[in-house]
């Protein structure tokens, strides 16, 4: 089992103006303090809901030099939780995310300044340019690679993005996972502000993609060591359903009642934008 750890946010990141050792060339000092203080206004956040945060496997994400961090969604809090990781490691992530939060104003400038980077998903190619450039300059770049959030908390179909830039840049790429965020907020109005509730993340060893190896073939490898993840975080994780309690955040596999994989694909369908529908129709036409 992966080293436990409490998170800690560093005074100043590794490659930051502050601590020269790192590779980061493009991120300026600026972005850094404004990075700096969402960290600081995050962590009290977390203290206001009393959140019982634990990280284990910290150290399997580098401490300096290009990577890919990739990780399941279940929560709209999870680049936030993933975010743990690199702090902990002395890290900043650029998260690849999509691009209507861009649009919210001031949200869109702080992510902006933050250097994450915004994705159309009908030309998502244009996101996936940018996090190369990064990964090749030393950054880590976060990557959810189901592209959104699963309704039935298991993992959805990995589109080969993460592994892809991990091939072009060889950098590791290290698999994360996240539970217990679908309790604090997440999709179709569900969570809770209540305070005390549990958060497991859990890291594992990075993939060392070759230079020929095939994307798909490297997102299917990242799938598995995600999914053997999440089953050790579930066990692990130290909240449990109460007897009279809806146990809506479990998968219906594990004895709750979340849709199933089939009946979550079915509403994630109903619930996209126009825009978004016509992008999931031109993939479907690219991949026949």
């Amino acid at each position: 089992m992966p080293q436990e750890a409490r998170w800690r946010a560093p005074a100043a990141p590794i490659g930051s103006a502050a601590n020269p050792r790192g590779s980061r060339a493009r991120t300026s000092a600026v972005t850094d303090r404004t990075y700096r203080l969402v960290v600081r206004l995050v962590r009290v956040l977390f203290a206001a809901l009393g959140l019982r945060i634990r990280v284990h496997g910290a150290a399997n994400l580098p401490q300096r030099g290009g990577a890919v961090l990739a990780s399941n969604h279940i929560s709209f809090l999870d680049f936030l939780f993933v975010g743990l990781v690199g702090i902990r490691r002395g890290r900043f992530v650029r998260f690849l995310t999509k691009e209507a939060v861009f649009a919210v104003p001031v949200v869109g400038a702080v992510m902006r300044s933050m250097g994450h980077i915004p994705v159309d998903r009908a030309h998502g190619e244009v996101a996936l340019r940018r996090a190369v450039e990064d990964a090749a300059r030393g950054e880590v770049v976060g990557v959810f690679p189901e592209a959104t959030i699963s309704r039935s908390w298991t993992l959805r179909t990995f589109k080969p993005g993460a592994a892809a830039v991990a091939v072009r840049c060889q950098v590791p790429l290290v698999p994360v996972v996240v539970w217990g965020g679908q309790r604090v907020l997440t999709v179709g109005g569900r969570g809770s502000l209540r305070r005390g509730r549990a958060i497991t993340i859990l890291v594992g060893a990075p993939l060392h993609p070759g230079p020929g190896d095939e994307p798909d073939a490297v997102s299917f490898a990242l799938r598995a060591a995600t999914d053997q993840l999440l089953e050790q975080a579930m066990a692990m994780h130290p909240d449990r359903p109460r007897p009279d309690e809806d146990a809506w955040w479990l998968p219906a596999s594990h004895g709750g009642s979340a849709p199933t994989p089939s009946a979550a694909a079915r509403l994630d369908e109903s619930a996209l934008s126009p825009r978004d529908r016509v992008a999931l129709q031109r993939s479907r036409a690219r991949r026949q």
